[in-house]
């Protein structure tokens, strides 16, 4: 029993530490596709989705812009919060990506996928996060940001920071 309480005191004190909100950046990259060493790898362990599918799914033709393949995304794609709450993000995919606020929404550094896109200009200088890597996201004002992958556009998050009155 005591066991069991130093257990339960040890998993109540880790969850207590992270008191903010979580994005994850996802892709499904099928790592025993060889095709995706051709542009830049995938490290993904259990992926499912070749390069040729990933690529049949970047436009439609219904569209004359970048669809892209909906596993490649973030989640949540909006999110609430408050002012003081740090946002942690980590690139849970196989893939590299961006977590990077835009003024607007646009395309990002991959001319290929930024197909009836304007380049959203803090693309030029955006961060990458390499697959597992993970950053905080700190001192939103309260207002609607935007952010984006920058490598894959369509990979879009609105983070809402709640006025402590509303």
């Amino acid at each position: 029993m005591a066991r069991f309480g130093l257990v339960m005191m040890i998993v109540l004190t880790a969850t207590a530490v992270w008191a903010g909100e979580k994005v994850s950046i996802e892709d499904d990259c099928d790592s025993t596709d060889a095709a995706w060493n051709s542009v830049g790898g995938c490290t993904l362990e259990d992926g499912n989705v070749t390069l040729a599918e990933f690529n049949l799914l970047l436009s439609s033709p219904l569209s004359l812009a970048t669809v892209g393949h909906p596993a490649w995304r973030m989640d949540p794609t909006y999110l609430k919060t408050e002012p003081e709450e740090t946002v942690h993000v980590t690139n849970n995919g196989g893939r590299n990506h961006t977590f990077t606020e835009v003024a607007h929404y646009g395309g990002g550094v991959v001319p290929g996928l930024n197909i009836g896109l304007t380049k959203a200009p803090e693309c030029i200088s955006a961060h990458v996060l390499l697959p597992g890597d993970s950053e905080n996201v700190t001192a939103l004002s309260v207002g609607i940001h935007e952010f984006q992958c920058c490598i894959h556009p369509w990979m879009r998050a609105l983070i809402k920071v709640l006025d402590q009155e509303e």
